[in-house]
């Protein structure tokens, strides 16, 4: 298994790249990196929806740089991880259990034998959406816990209490291979910066683009039916106050201001049920604050550097 480099977007150094296999017969692609002398232990990425390794190698350049080892991963159905549909740019998954499994895989397979403790997770997303799930669901892997605009939530609209219910419709009547009726079927290219609502730092914009031109079989296109109604059960069970009251971890939760991705007053209402969690909001910033401006992502290090290195207090 490979790395994807390109010139904007070299492959950071000491890394690995390898394949492990789920319960279920699914190949994960994943990375890792060794720590730098005098580690502090081990970061975790679990990336968004349509997201892939090569997407995070400067986030991997800033964590290495802070002293800690890092490993990361396709989810199935993205990346060069395994997918299920012949129509490799569909996004589909039938159910967010199948996600657990993934991260149960490379935690076993890659991160405790082979990564430095202590362990931490940073998620985006998705991502962040799954590191949720896993500790209310008793993993206890994870120090601490770092969440990048997790998708707890999808901004209301108009339709916002029929899209649950056609969801399930359309699964049942057999279309859950489906796209999403409506959505963009092809990733984005550099000529889709304006209006975009993931990012307004252009540079990184260009740069994540120009990675799918030079492989495009990381490229993902628009949910399916499946996966959309996968994703609305996870987030309504999100929603109960008991939820994140059965979280243990402390986590961090950093939303976007400006987010037109994922709910942000859903995190902030998240954020005050939990035992020991923190909440921020970033002004101004887009969904993706990994890949945006400076100015945003030096406020999520700046928390980040604050969080990680504290004391557990559970």
């Amino acid at each position: 298994m490979k790395f994807v480099s390109i010139p904007a977007n070299p492959v950071p150094e000491n890394g690995l790249a390898g394949v492990v296999k789920t319960p279920d017969g699914v190949s994960l692609r994943f990375g890792r990196w060794e720590p730098p002398p005098g580690r502090k232990g081990t970061v975790v990425i679990l990336q968004g929806r349509a997201e892939f390794i090569e997407k995070y190698f400067e986030t991997v350049r800033d964590l290495r740089a802070r002293g800690f080892a890092v490993a990361t991963f396709d989810w199935r159905g993205q990346g060069l991880s395994d997918r299920a549909l012949s129509d490799r740019r569909k996004g589909y998954v039938r159910n967010f259990s199948q996600y657990a499994m993934d991260l149960d895989t490379i935690m076993e397979q890659v991160v405790l034998p082979d990564c430095p403790p202590p362990y931490f997770v940073l998620g985006h997303s998705m991502g962040g959406a799954i590191a949720i799930r896993a500790c209310h669901d008793g993993r206890r892997w994870f120090e601490r816990v770092v969440l990048s605009a997790p998708m707890l939530a999808l901004p209301p609209s108009r339709f916002s209490g029929m899209v649950g219910p056609v969801a399930r419709f359309m699964r049942l009547m057999g279309r859950g291979s489906g796209y999403v009726p409506g959505s963009q079927h092809e990733p984005a290219g550099p000529e889709d910066f304006i209006g975009n609502v993931l990012t307004s730092d252009p540079v990184r914009f260009a740069r994540n683009a120009a990675i799918l031109v030079e492989e495009p079989d990381l490229a993902l296109g628009a949910p399916t039916i499946a996966w959309a109604d996968s994703a609305l059960r996870q987030m309504r069970q999100f929603r109960e106050p008991s939820y994140p009251a059965h979280i243990r971890q402390p986590l961090l939760l950093v939303a976007a201001g400006y987010d037109q991705v994922v709910w942000t007053p859903a995190i902030e209402d998240f954020g005050m049920y939990l035992l020991a969690g923190r909440h921020l909001i970033l002004p101004g910033a887009r969904h993706e604050i990994l890949q945006e401006q400076d100015q945003f992502r030096a406020q999520f290090w700046a928390a980040f550097d604050a969080f990680v290195p504290g004391t557990p207090r559970y």
